[in-house]
C-alpha cells in the first residue's frame, strides 16, 4: 500500500534528508528483507547505505562492527551472549552496544568455525570481552558466559587483539604478546597445553606487531619484520616446513619482510613489503590460490604480482584486495561465497570479483552462514554469500543491502519499495511472481529490472501495481481474479503496461491481503477492477473485471484505500465515501450491509486520509483520529474489542499525521514524528517488543523523525529520516 510522508520545509541550500527502512512483524518469507526468516517484534533497519562504517569483525556467526562516531554496533548469532547487547537472541540487523562512543578497535576474527566470544578496545587502551566462556575465552578469569562487555583487568595498554573460536591473542603497546584461553596443541603459545582463563605473556619479548589467531594456530609479525608461528599443525599451517604441533613461537624462514598474515581454519596468506602474495597449509578446493589442490608446509608465493594490499583467509577460501583497491577471491565456492557470481565452481587462483576498485581492507566471512561482508573506501557496507541466520539464500555476488528508500508497499508475504534513484526493490516469498524479478523467494531485496522511473508502488495479497514518472500504469503477480487489470486472468513474473495511457496519478491504499484494486486519474476519475463479489469495485455490480472500469463519472476522487472486501475514498471536498461489504460495520455508515456503489460516511467535509481492511482508520484536518468495523483484539484502539458501524474517534488528541492499517494491527504517526501502533500483536506486528495485542495506541520506541508507515499483513515497514 502507499505510505504517505510528513514534508518538512527546507531552507534554501539545506541538504537532502536521509531515509533508513525499518521493518518488522511476521518474517517467515523474508518479507522483513534482513536476509534472515525470523519475526521481528521491534522495528529492525533494513542494511542501508550508511557511509560510517568503520571497522569490522567479530566471529563466524556474528559481526562488531565500530561506527566513524565511535559507537559499537553487533549483529548475527547472539547465543552465548557473543553480541554484548544483555541477550541471547540472534539480530539481523546491527544492534548498538551501550551507548559509549569511545570504541577504538574490535577483534578481528578469522575464517574458524564458530566464534562463540567477542573483544574489543576503546580509545582509553582498556580490554574487554564478551560471550561464550567455557574455555576461559573471554580472559576474565572465570568460565561464565558474558552477555555484556566485561573488563580484562585495570589495564590501559591494551593496543590489537585477534580472537579464534577457543582463545585470543593480544599485543599491548610495549610490544608484549599475550594469549589466553583454549591450550590444546599449543594454541596459547606459552610452552604449555593448558587452558589459561586470564590473559598470560607469551615469553618476554616487546617486539610484537601484528597477530592474526585462527581455529588451530596463530601467526604474528615481529617489528623487525619476522614472522612466527605455534599451535595445531596437521595441514602445515604454522608454515616452517613441518606437520608438527608447536607450543610455542617458532619462526617461519628467516626472512625479514613480512607485512600483512591471515590465519584461516587450516590455511595460511600472507604478504610481504614487496607486495607478493604467499600461502601455506591446506590447499583442498583451492583456498591457497597457487592453481592446486595440494597442502604446502612452507610459504608458497602465489603468482608473480607485487600489487597485494590486503588479505584474508577464510573458512575453505580466501579474500584478497590489491593496491588499486580491485577485490580478488579464490577456493571453495559453494553458495557464492567468493562473490563472482558463479555458485559451484571452485576457484585454484585468484580472480577478480567485479570490475570496482574501492575496496578497502575489512573482509569477515561467516562460516555459519557462508556469507561475507567488506567495507569500501566510502565506509559503506557490502555483502555476498548465503544469508544470515536462519534462510539459505544466496546473493552470488556484492550487493549493497538497503538503500535510500523513499517509498514502500507490501502483500501477504512480500515487500516492493522504491528508492530515491527511482529504482524499484522486491523481497520476501512469492508464489505467482508478485515479486516482480521472475526468481523465487529472496529474504534480501533484489532489484526490478533496471529502469529508474517508478514513481508510485502499491501491493495486494499476490500482486503488485506500479506507477512511472510517465503517468503508465503496471502491474504483475497473481492475475486469477482479474487484479492486475491486463485484460487477463494470467499470473505475470514481471512487470506488464496496463494499457497505453499516460494519466494515472495515484494507486490505492492496498491492505496486503486485498485481490482487487483502485486508482485515480490525474482528472479525478476513479477507477477499479479485479475480485467483486461483495461489490467492493464500486461498479453497481459484483461482477469481476479484468480491466479498470470507470465508477460514476465525478471528476472528485482524492484518494482511495482497498481493503478485504471494501473499498473506501475521500474526495476533493472532504467527504467519506465507501462500498463493498459491510460485515462488522466496517463501511462505517451505520449499517452491515454491502454497498456495490459509492455511499457517503456521514456528512461531514473535513476528512484528510483512510486506510482500511475488516477495519477502517482516518484522520480528519482537525489531526483527529477516528476508527470503526471489526474491534475483536483491539483492532479499533478505542480501548474495548466491540465492533463499531459507524466512525469513533480515538482519545481527544489533534495531532495524529497519517494512519496505515493491516490485518487487525494499526501504524499511526503524528505531527510531531513518533510511531504509534496498536491491535493484533501474534508476530510481534506493532514492534513494541512483545507479541501482547494493545486496544489503545502505543508508542514505538522514543524517535521523532519517522516519515512514513506501512502496515502490510502481518509484517510492518516504516522509513526513518535521518
Amino acid at each position: 500500500m502507499l505510505s504517505t510522508k510528513i514534508s518538512a520545509s527546507k531552507s534554501a541550500g539545506a541538504a537532502a534528508a536521509a531515509y533508513d527502512l525499518y521493518l518488522w512483524g511476521r518474517n517467515d518469507y523474508g518479507g522483513l528483507g534482513n536476509s534472515d526468516s525470523t519475526n521481528k517484534v521491534n522495528p529492525t533497519q533494513l542494511f542501508t547505505e550508511s557511509s560510517d562504517w568503520s571497522k569490522l569483525g567479530g566471529g563466524s556467526g556474528h559481526t562488531l562492527s565500530i561506527k566513524t562516531d565511535g559507537t559499537l554496533w553487533a549483529w548475527g548469532y547472539g547465543s552465548y551472549g557473543r553480541l554484548g547487547d544483555g541477550t541471547t537472541v540472534h539480530k539481523s540487523s546491527p544492534v548498538q552496544i551501550g551507548l559509549l562512543t569511545d570504541w577504538a578497535k574490535v577483534s578481528i576474527g578469522s575464517g574458524n568455525y564458530i566464534n562463540d566470544a567477542s573483544a574489543a578496545i576503546k580509545t582509553d587502551g582498556t580490554l574487554w570481552t564478551w560471550g561464550r566462556n567455557y574455555l576461559g575465552q573471554l580472559g576474565d578469569g572465570t568460565t561464565v558466559n558474558k552477555s555484556s562487555p566485561v573488563q580484562i583487568g585495570a589495564l590501559t595498554d591494551w593496543d590489537y587483539i585477534s580472537s579464534a573460536r577457543y582463545h585470543s591473542v593480544a599485543i599491548k603497546t610495549d610490544g608484549t604478546l599475550w594469549a589466553w584461553g583454549l591450550g590444546s596443541a599449543g594454541r596459547l603459545g606459552d610452552g604449555t597445553t593448558v587452558n589459561k582463563s586470564s590473559p598470560v605473556q607469551i615469553g618476554s619479548l616487546t617486539d610484537w606487531a601484528y597477530v592474526s589467531a585462527g581455529d588451530h594456530c596463530t601467526q604474528v609479525i615481529k617489528t623487525d619484520g619476522t614472522l612466527w608461528a605455534w599451535g595445531f599443525n596437521s595441514s602445515g599451517q604454522i608454515g616452517d616446513g613441518t606437520t608438527v604441533h608447536k607450543s610455542s613461537p617458532v619462526q617461519i624462514g628467516s626472512l625479514t619482510n613480512w607485512s600483512k598474515v591471515s590465519t584461516g581454519v587450516d590455511h595460511t596468506l600472507a604478504i610481504k613489503t614487496d607486495g607478493t602474495l604467499w600461502a601455506w597449509g591446506s590447499g583442498g578446493s583451492g583456498r591457497l590460490g597457487d592453481g592446486t589442490t595440494v597442502n604446502k608446509s612452507s610459504p608458497v608465493q602465489i603468482g608473480s604480482l607485487t600489487d597485494w594490499a590486503y588479505v584474508f583467509a577464510g573458512y575453505q577460501h580466501s579474500h584478497a584486495i590489491k593496491t588499486d583497491g580491485t577485490l580478488w577471491s579464490w577456493g571453495f565456492s559453494n553458495v557464492g561465497r567468493l562473490g563472482d557470481g558463479g555458485a559451484t565452481v571452485n576457484k585454484s587462483s585468484p580472480v577478480q570479483i567485479g570490475s570496482l576498485t574501492d575496496w578497502d581492507s575489512i573482509i569477515k566471512f561467516s562460516w555459519s552462514s557462508s556469507s561475507v561482508e567488506a567495507i569500501k573506501t566510502d565506509n559503506t557496507l557490502w555483502k555476498w554469500g548465503a544469508g544470515t541466520l536462519v534462510d539459505d539464500a544466496k546473493v552470488l555476488s556484492p550487493v549493497l543491502i538497503g538503500s535510500n528508500y523513499t517509498k514502500l508497499s507490501g502483500g501477504a508475504i512480500f515487500t516492493i519499495a522504491i528508492n530515491a534513484d527511482g529504482e524499484l526493490w522486491a523481497w520476501g516469498g512469492q508464489l505467482y511472481g508478485e515479486l516482480g524479478t521472475g526468481e523465487g523467494y529472496t529474504s534480501s531485496p533484489v532489484q526490478v529490472g533496471s529502469l529508474t522511473d517508478w514513481d508510485h508502488v502499491s501491493s495486494g495479497s499476490n500482486f503488485t501495481h506500479a506507477i512511472k514518472t510517465d503517468g503508465t500504469l503496471w502491474a504483475w503477480g497473481l492475475g486469477s481474479s482479474g487484479q492486475l487489470g491486463d485484460g487477463t486472468t494470467v499470473n505475470k513474473s514481471s512487470p506488464v503496461q496496463i494499457g497505453s495511457l499516460t494519466d494515472w496519478a495515484l494507486l490505492s491504499k492496498n491492505w496486503g491481503g486485498s485481490t482487487f484494486s483502485a486508482a485515480i486519474k490525474t482528472d479525478g476519475t476513479l477507477w477499479t477492477w479485479g475480485y467483486n463479489a461483495q461489490g467492493q469495485l464500486g461498479d453497481g455490480t459484483t461482477v469481476t473485471k479484468s480491466s479498470p472500469v470507470q465508477i460514476g463519472s465525478l471528476t472528485d476522487w482524492a484518494n482511495v484505500s482497498v481493503g478485504a472486501y471494501t473499498s473506501h475514498a475521500i474526495k476533493t471536498d472532504g467527504t467519506l465515501w465507501a462500498w463493498g461489504s459491510g460485515g462488522n460495520g466496517i463501511l462505517g455508515d451505520g449499517t452491515t450491509v454491502n454497498k456495490s456503489s459509492p455511499v457517503q460516511i456521514g456528512s461531514l467535509t473535513d476528512w484528510a486520509k483512510v486506510a482500511g481492511y475488516q477495519h477502517a482508520a482516518a484522520i480528519k484536518t482537525d489531526g483527529t483520529l477516528w476508527t470503526w468495523g471489526y474491534g475483536g483484539v483491539g483492532t479499533l484502539g478505542d480501548g474495548t474489542t466491540v465492533s463499531k458501524s459507524s466512525p469513533v474517534q480515538i482519545g481527544s488528541l489533534t495531532d495524529w499525521a497519517d494512519v496505515s492499517v493491516g490485518s487487525n494491527f494499526n501504524l499511526a504517526l503524528k505531527t510531531d514524528g513518533t510511531l504509534w501502533a496498536w491491535g493484533n500483536n501474534s508476530f510481534g506486528n506493532l514492534g513494541d517488543g512483545t507479541t501482547v495485542r494493545k486496544s489503545s495506541p502505543v508508542q514505538i520506541g522514543s524517535l521523532t523523525t519517522w516519515n512514513s508507515i506501512n502496515a502490510i499483513n502481518n509484517h510492518a515497514a516504516a522509513i526513518l529520516e535521518n
